[in-house]
């Protein structure tokens, strides 16, 4: 009797290990198919490269005009992909590409899970300095692109648009432009809870456990404050009026008003989908050309 126990014990920790060993043995969802929605006019070019900052390859994908003056320079748009995506997401999903014919280089760098900051846990994923850093020079070493702040623009959607407001907060002598599509703005600020168990696991790796300096240093709602309006980029920023996250960037937007941030705000019947997304392209590009330095 006394070993009954003990076997109940052994058998109940096999059977957990035999589901953690088939959890981990599950293979991989396929890779989706690659079909950029690309125009005649351009091209499209997948980089792989070393990031310091990582200390491994990445890759990002590029759209550019097929035909280039003699001594001509393009100016960088720099698109991050949202959670669960990837460095294809915008060329496959949305008709960015028709906005690298007149004279842009898009380029769509992969970002993991990130949120494109430095990681608390593994310290070593270090996204903020990947894109800043590495990735900008990758490009502007490879392309014909104007270098500098007036030739620069960031821009995402959902986790990308987090990361797009972020960095340009960050590192405003970087970016002319930072454009947030229903952009998860308040994630920093997202407490750990039991009922979203993996993502608040995935938060706390990223940002540390609630209250840490990451979360302080990563908070736009804090970072704003920090800033002279005068030497910050300006914010082009939208969210659906279905959208769990319209909250947040409505009250981000009107802080950007109290502190005099140039900025707009936009709001559109519409889910947290591409659907939604691409339709805000024409106006994110009108107000993006507007903001970028003139090469005439």
């Amino acid at each position: 009797m006394p070993n009954a126990p003990v076997r109940c014990r052994g058998r109940t920790s096999l059977a957990l290990s035999l589901i953690i060993l088939s959890s981990c043995s599950k293979q991989q969802p396929a890779p989706q198919p690659d079909h950029p929605r690309i125009t005649s006019n351009v091209t499209v070019r997948d980089v792989t490269f070393r990031s310091a900052a990582l200390n491994r390859d990445m890759e990002y994908r590029v759209i550019l005009p097929i035909a280039l003056a003699p001594g001509q320079k393009l100016q960088a748009v720099y698109l991050l992909h949202g959670g669960g995506g990837g460095f294809r997401d915008w060329s496959n999903d949305s008709d960015v590409a028709t906005y690298a014919d007149p004279g842009l280089l898009l380029v769509m760098p992969e970002g993991g899970s990130s949120y494109y900051v430095n990681a608390v846990d593994p310290p070593h994923d270090r996204y903020e300095d990947y894109v800043v850093n590495d990735l900008v020079r990758d490009v502007e070493s490879r392309f014909p692109v104007a270098p500098g702040r007036a030739n620069r623009a960031i821009a995402g959607v959902s986790m990308g648009g987090f990361g797009a407001v972020n960095l340009a907060l960050h590192h405003p002598e970087s970016f002319i432009f930072a454009g947030g599509i229903s952009s998860a703005i308040d994630v920093p600020r997202r407490a750990f809870t039991i009922k979203r168990f993996q993502q608040s696991l995935h938060y706390r790796s990223i940002f540390g456990p609630s209250g840490s300096q990451a979360r302080h240093d990563n908070d736009p709602f804090v970072r704003i404050r920090t800033l002279n309006p005068d030497a910050a980029p300006y914010f082009f920023l939208t969210c659906g009026e279905q959208e769990g996250l319209l909250p947040a960037n409505r009250e981000f937007a009107g802080l950007l008003t109290r502190l005099q941030f140039k900025h707009e705000f936009h709001t559109v019947h519409g889910n947290h989908d591409w659907n939604q997304w691409n339709a805000w392209l024409p106006e994110l590009f009108s107000s993006l050309k507007r903001h970028l330095q003139s090469l005439d």
